[in-house]
């Protein structure tokens, strides 16, 4: 499968992404990398691991339609099969969005539809929610509010502040965006109209990160 990676920051999801390729666990290749932030480590990473690597400056750009129009555009011309936001930290345009319908995911650090947004480790902890953790999601208009596909879970343990309950999330999204990737490489997830299907069967919760596989509840 054709990856297209959007990233603004470190890149540690897109790192797991490349390791898992290069070991031969992901049957997948990246074929570009694209960034709203010129000095992202990301496209240091994907510079570093001979993939093409694009920053294009919202500043730049009259209007933020005229940036994601710019965007899209650099995205289409690699010819990606999926379009993976793994800490894309911009609000994407509906019309994009909707064009690329069933053929992007994101990576959230939490349970959604919980804690939507930013601070989301902030937020769950002022909740005082007993778990937290993340989400794979196919993207949608509404900011974190496309279909669940996948999630992992950690608990909330006394004494936790955001920096030990990020870690902590960040542990197991890196296992839980590749075992998603995993399935979708597989051909055995798909987005029907705004249903997640399940090797053709609609999935009535999300699959469950147990230990580095995905498992269906019933």
């Amino acid at each position: 499968m054709r990856l297209a990676v959007l990233a603004s920051g470190r890149g540690s999801n897109l790192q797991a992404i490349l390791d898992a390729i290069g070991d031969g666990i992901l049957d997948a290749g990246v074929v570009g990398v694209f960034s709203d932030r010129p000095k992202a480590q990301a496209l240091e990473r994907a510079r570093a691991a001979g993939i093409p690597a694009i920053a294009l400056r919202p500043a730049d750009f009259d209007t933020r339609d005229a940036y994601d129009a710019a965007l899209f555009d650099a995205i289409a011309r690699v010819q990606p099969e999926l379009v993976v936001c793994a800490g894309y930290m911009r609000l994407l345009g509906a019309a994009q969005v909707e064009a690329w319908h069933g053929r992007m995911i994101n990576i959230h650090p939490s349970l959604l539809p919980l804690f939507k947004g930013l601070r989301t480790h902030e937020q769950a902890l002022a909740a005082g929610a007993l778990q937290h953790g993340a989400s794979v999601h196919f993207v949608t208009a509404e900011l974190d509010g496309g279909p669940v596909i996948a999630q992992a879970r950690v608990a909330v343990l006394p004494g936790d502040d955001a920096a030990s309950l990020a870690a902590r999330v960040l542990d197991r999204e890196h296992p839980l965006l590749l075992a998603t990737l995993q399935l979708l490489a597989a051909r055995r997830l798909r987005l029907d109209g705004a249903s997640v299907e399940f090797d053709g069967r609609p999935l009535r919760q999300p699959l469950q990160l147990a230990g580095m596989e995905l498992v269906e509840i019933e």
